[in-house]
């Protein structure tokens, strides 16, 4: 298999990393942190002046029409520089969800303005108790004159403070299956409960009481959208292990630097023997962690089937563990200086530790794993 980048993938990747580099520093990210709003606008906007924000996005829509291979490049750029911009949930898992159940009319509506970076989208798909399921919900959907009545809670909303558009799921009354409709936030009967998440990114839980929204905001046919979730929520799942490869290839850089300067007892603490074996092993489950990203970037896009689900939930289980382990060394190996607030080390070890939990732990994720075995194993048996 050839993983060399073409050149249009490789100028991708060159430009998102530059535009990071030189205008994303942590220093730079902690006054976004601090703002109102919780991120950039500027950077934003520059985002969508390049064309990034446009990249997930199919070609007729106004996007770059990028396969999971270019929103692994993006993402992973993202990562490194620690962003707190909502790229993720609006313009890789929302857009997903209205290009794959919306009508023309409605793609045709929202995604041009997605792509130029000018609306905003989120998903609201997560309820207290779900533990990663999004069919498992209790907010429901009935139908009135003209329309639908949402009522119910939603938890951790990524982006949902600014989005323009929220995209809830909820289940039908009749208990028929689950559906997915477009909110506008600022209805009657919508409130939203907003806060900073300890990795940075803002949320918000979501309150619905009774709110009405038109036929026409419902996406794809009524009680039929759980498998578009499972889907493109396998699409994130790629996307967010690049995001994860990102910033555990800077915590990498910062523990290595660190132990190349540190001294103690009149030399580096580097050239300590069992140190050196601590970096191996990071870096042996870093390049491991890597490779399944890109198996995960290249599958991400391909017809739902077993043997899709079956390499993104390894993917993103190889991904949490070295997750957890580089986080964990790393501020190890640094020792108080890694927990300290205002290097970014410590930043760079919270995000990882909750990319781990969104989208599905790494419990869940081998769980779904050796369930997707089982088939070919019953399968096998009656067979001898």
């Amino acid at each position: 298999m050839n993983f060399e980048l073409n050149e249009e993938q490789q100028m991708l990747a060159d430009t998102v990393e530059r535009l990071v580099r030189n205008t994303y520093s942590f220093e730079q990210r902690e006054v976004f942190y601090q703002s109102s709003r919780g991120y950039s606008p500027e950077f934003w906007r520059q985002l969508s002046e390049l064309g990034i924000t446009s990249v997930p996005i199919a070609a007729e829509y106004e996007g770059f029409g990028g396969t999971g291979v270019e929103n692994m490049l993006v993402m992973k750029e993202l990562g490194r520089g620690l962003c707190l911009e909502p790229y993720l949930h609006s313009q890789i898992y929302a857009v997903g969800l209205v290009e794959q159940l919306g009508s023309a009319e409605q793609r045709q509506s929202i995604l041009p303005a997605v792509a130029a970076g000018e609306r905003l989208l989120t998903v609201a798909d997560e309820e207290a108790g779900s533990h990663y399921h999004p069919e498992a919900i209790e907010c429901q959907a009935v139908p009135c004159e003209r329309g639908w009545r949402l009522s119910g809670r939603k938890r951790v909303v990524i982006g949902g403070e600014l989005a323009h558009t929220i995209l809830v799921t909820a289940r039908m009354s009749d208990g028929e299956g689950v559906s997915l409709f477009l909110l506008d936030p600022a209805a009657e009967g919508v409130s939203r409960t907003s806060y900073p998440c300890i990795d940075g990114p803002r949320a918000c839980d979501l309150a619905l009481a009774d709110v009405y929204v038109e036929a026409d905001s419902l996406l794809g046919p009524a009680g039929k959208a759980a498998p578009a979730l499972a889907y493109q929520r396998g699409r994130a799942v790629a996307a967010q292990c690049a995001e994860a490869v990102g910033s555990m290839e800077e915590a990498f850089r910062l523990t290595l630097d660190y132990l190349k300067t540190r001294q103690q007892f009149g030399s580096p603490i580097g050239r300590f023997q069992a140190l050196q074996h601590r970096m191996a092993e990071m870096r042996g489950e870093l390049e491991l962690a890597r490779s399944m990203t890109i198996l995960a970037a290249c599958v991400a896009d391909d017809p739902d089937s077993e043997s899709r689900s079956r390499r993104l939930a390894a993917a993103k289980f190889t991904v949490a563990r070295a997750s957890q382990l580089i986080a964990e060394q790393s501020v190890q190996l640094h020792g108080g200086i890694g927990m300290t607030w205002e290097y970014s080390l410590a930043h760079h070890a919270k995000r990882l530790v909750m990319l781990t939990h969104q989208f599905g732990d790494d419990d869940f994720h081998l769980g779904q794993y050796s369930a997707l075995l089982e088939i070919p194993r019953q399968a096998s048996q009656q067979v001898a």
